[in-house]
């Protein structure tokens, strides 16, 4: 790929990006879905007026006013999606991990016990594929601890 294809390629993402950028800039602005398609429809004009400029000194100085413009009209509480970051339920069910049931009290542990035995088996194959698959640790490389 040559440098002015890559070039363009960058330019195009960057273009695209701001694009979808204002898009959502708007949907935060105009909670009317209406009022938001009809801004929608006029940035979108504004794009695509200037899509067949050949200039390159006036590409770049269209993208920065744009980046720019982008910026000073940002709302001040934008929407996100709720699971993404910033969301109101981005890592609210987090999911323990897999050793914390070793710490579990052997009465707790008797509840549930064809579930229990099934995984120290598991665990027990397991450790097994894994001294197959990279050797036996020896007792001097088991310890973290110096």
């Amino acid at each position: 790929m040559s440098a002015k294809t890559a070039a363009m390629i960058a330019h195009t993402r960057r273009v695209c990006s701001l694009y979808k950028k204002s898009l959502r800039n708007l949907e935060s602005w105009y909670d009317r879905r209406h009022i938001f398609r009809y801004q929608a429809v006029i940035m979108r004009e504004r794009f695509d007026k200037h899509k067949n400029e050949r200039d390159p000194a006036k590409i770049a100085q269209l993208l920065a006013d744009g980046e720019r413009e982008l910026f000073e009209t940002q709302h001040f509480q934008p929407k996100k999606f709720p699971m993404s970051p910033g969301g109101v339920a981005f890592e609210r069910e987090v999911i323990p991990p897999d050793w914390v049931l070793d710490y579990w009290h052997p009465l707790e542990k008797a509840q549930f016990p064809e579930y229990f035995a099934r995984r120290e088996k598991r665990k027990e194959e397991y450790v097994a594929w894994w001294e197959k698959q990279y050797g036996k640790t020896s007792a001097s490389e088991g310890s973290h601890h110096h």
